[in-house]
């Protein structure tokens, strides 16, 4: 199979996928805003509308910024299959998006290649089958561990799991790219140090901290193309 022929399979394959993914992704949003109607209707205790529309929008304006920041900086990462799924399924920062990106540095791809699309979509697929997999065990197993997992000594360890995670992988990015990460790094850390709120907004802190790394980046991309030029 030539060039033009993987091409134009892909292609396909990304039409389908896309096509797959809207109608999915649409039955998705109805059931999500319909099932609490629903249940209100059969139980008799349908909300107030007004109100509901008040709180949503009054919590939805503030999180549309994070929304919006999340497909931009996520979907090129993980292509249209993992995009999908992963905006589905939920969980991106604590899970699809470490899955996809560990999966796609085991096999060397990279970003906006065919090759990532398909490491993306099967790792993300696994990882929503894994957790449905290990919360369906929880849920059989809740009672019998409960006084377990409520001790006190693995207290500290529930707390510090998603730092934990994103610390060790963000280290291999850090260590290859010290001048990039270094000023955002020393910047957010310290933010989080002297408004410890911040913790709970750490999706609209990807913002800027994003921008000032894209920003060091052309810095250095235009002094090494002077330096080269000259």
């Amino acid at each position: 199979m030539n060039g033009q022929d993987k091409q134009a399979l892909f292609e396909r394959y990304n039409r389908r996928t896309h096509a797959i993914g809207r109608a999915v992704s649409a039955v998705t949003l109805v059931l999500l805003l319909g099932a609490p109607f629903a249940m209100g209707a059969v139980l008799g205790a349908m909300p107030d509308v007004g109100a509901v529309a008040k709180c949503f929008f009054s919590v939805g304006i503030v999180w549309m910024v994070s929304g919006v920041a999340e497909y931009l900086i996520y979907t090129p990462m993980l292509g249209a299959g993992g995009g999908y799924l992963a905006f589905i399924t939920g969980n991106l920062i604590n899970m699809k998006i470490p899955c996809a990106i560990s999966a796609r540095d085991m096999v060397g791809a990279k970003t906006g290649t065919a090759e990532n699309e398909v490491i993306s979509t099967l790792s993300i697929a696994a990882s929503s089958l894994v957790t449905i997999l290990v919360l369906a065990l929880g849920v059989l197993l809740l009672v019998p561990l409960q006084p377990l997992l409520q001790s006190e000594a693995l207290q500290p360890a529930f707390a510090n799991v998603v730092p934990a995670l994103f610390g060790a992988m963000a280290y291999k990015y850090f260590r290859g790219n010290m001048r990039i990460a270094a000023a955002p790094l020393a910047l957010m850390s310290l933010l989080f140090i002297l408004v410890p709120g911040l913790t709970g907004s750490t999706s609209f802190m990807i913002i800027p901290s994003g921008a000032m790394a894209i920003a060091i980046t052309w810095i250095l991309y235009q002094r090494e193309r002077k330096s080269s030029g000259s």
